[in-house]
């Protein structure tokens, strides 16, 4: 079997990416495989070319209900109709109807939630399943950055669906979260293809600055100056608009705000329109990136300091795909920590709501039955993210005093997670020592010196990242436009093969 032939043939390559090849033939080879890829090295390929060569269906769990709707959107425009996302976003007669017809799909991604039901389990037992994706693996791990209580069940559901074979994909995870997963999914010979998380052709440069408003302004004199596109990440939605807007008076023209309380049919629109070089600049939450391929983006800016090393890592790797130096650059202010750690408090409930919830769910014992749970999350003001940990403590409780110890030492152990990771950040943050060689370190991976242009500590002349000049900014426009056009014409391309 000819694996370059086979990705010619669907995708359009010659060759693969750094770890494709390898996780493929460890899938078709029969074993299941926890495959870590950095951001950029094209993870969807490692299930989708197995799936025109395995029998059966290929089922992905996806957190983001945004990213499953990229990939179907990306597999559709490549020619793929046998593709299918079972989400909120599907109206319950069009759900109802993809579900009578299961068996016509051959990609079909799904939420971790939607799995929490009897009746879908029984529908996906109608399938011949050949593979059993989790994408993003490390929302598996309580020692994940990204923990979701919803991805501690798949080991179990996959026990119930016949115990597939499983590829669970990641793009950063410590060797202590990579062997959770494993544990989790109750994974036996598993195969582990770990790539290096470096990539040498992105430098970092981190710039310490006296207040905010010193960081407004160098923000507003990178973006102009910088080589595009470029998307700067903010830990708050309003900032993100709040610079957009000011940005945007300062001549930087093709610039849009994204984050996640924008509606989905807004938040597509302004991906397309980056995708296709209508925009510049993206002012983004972390909402934003996943699933947007986009190979030339020059610069990635943190206007805000990461939570932890592996978003940020993630974040500043949607940088550089076609392999061109790029630059991720880091603004830094005195009290920047503050932000991340109310961020990291909000995510969790407070001790006092964890009290006012569970004296409710006991008053509401012994008179009309129990309390209906689904009330009490806008009466208690607990977020979505809040609720979401909540309810694996609450549905279902025989012992509600047990419920309440054990949630409330979750809710420490979490928190003293997320805070030692914003200790670990500013430890980075605040080292003399090479950046690239710490984060490599913090990964379990030896120093890499291949870097042509390595970090600020090691040397970085940030004028090799500006703006060319005008006749060479013109010939990019016209690269642009070619690009633009190519897109359009790849799914006729694809269709006709």
């Amino acid at each position: 079997m000819n694996l370059v032939q086979i990705l010619q043939k669907y995708f359009g390559y010659s060759s693969f990416k750094p770890g494709q090849e390898e996780v493929i033939s460890s899938i078709l080879g029969g074993h299941h495989t926890l495959a870590m890829l950095p951001t950029g090295t094209g993870k969807s390929l490692c299930y989708q070319l197995p799936g025109y060569i395995l029998p059966g269906s290929i089922l992905i769990i996806s957190p983001l209900l945004s990213l499953m709707q990229d990939q179907v959107e990306q597999m559709m425009s490549f020619g793929e109709k046998r593709v299918v996302a079972i989400n909120s976003f599907l109206a319950a007669e069009e759900k109802m109807r993809v579900i009578r017809n299961i068996d016509k799909y051959k990609f079909i991604f799904l939420s971790p939630e939607m799995l929490h039901s009897d009746y879908m389990i029984n529908v996906l037992r109608r399938l011949t399943l050949s593979l059993f994706v989790v994408d993003e693996a490390h929302c598996i791990s309580q020692w994940g950055y990204d923990f979701r209580p919803d991805y501690l069940k798949l080991g179990k559901i996959r026990i119930k669906l016949g115990s597939p074979l499983t590829l669970a994909l990641t793009a950063t995870a410590t060797k202590q979260v990579r062997e959770d997963i494993i544990r989790s999914l109750e994974l036996q010979d598993v195969n582990r293809i770990v790539s290096t998380v470096d990539r040498p052709n992105i430098s970092f440069c981190l710039e310490k600055l006296n207040d905010f408003h010193e960081k407004q302004s160098r923000l507003t004199e990178l973006v102009k100056k910088l080589k595009k596109p470029g998307i700067v990440y903010f830990s708050s939605k309003k900032m993100a608009e709040q610079m957009a807007a000011i940005l945007k008076d300062h001549g930087v023209t093709k610039i849009m705000a994204y984050h996640g309380g924008m509606d989905q049919e807004q938040r597509i629109l302004i991906q397309q329109q980056f995708i296709h070089g209508q925009l510049d600049v993206i002012c983004a939450t972390s909402a934003f990136g996943m699933g947007v391929n986009k190979e030339n983006i020059r610069f990635i800016i943190h206007f805000h300091m990461p939570l932890q090393m592996e978003s940020y890592l993630q974040e500043i790797g949607r940088a550089g795909r076609d392999g061109n130096p790029s630059i991720a650059i880091l603004l830094n202010a005195p009290g920047d920590e503050q932000l991340p750690m109310q961020l990291v408090e909000g995510e969790l409930p407070s001790e006092q709501q964890i009290d006012w919830l569970f004296q409710r769910l006991n008053t509401g014992r012994g008179e009309n039955g129990p309390w209906p749970v689904s009330n009490l999350q806008e009466m208690g003001g607990f977020s979505e993210i809040q609720w979401r940990f909540i309810r694996e403590f609450v549905d279902g409780a025989a012992d509600l005093k047990e419920s309440k110890r054990t949630l409330k030492e979750y809710v420490n152990r979490r928190l003293t997670v997320k805070k030692e990771n914003i200790f670990r950040v500013r430890k980075w943050m605040e080292s003399p020592l090479c950046r690239r060689a710490l984060i490599l370190n913090y990964f379990g991976e030896p120093p890499n010196s291949q870097a042509a242009v390595c970090c600020d500590h090691c040397g970085i002349d940030l004028r090799k990242y500006e703006a060319q000049t005008a006749a060479e900014a013109k010939d990019m426009e016209q690269v642009h436009w070619k690009e633009y056009l190519t897109e359009i014409l790849r799914p006729q391309e694809s269709q006709g093969k």
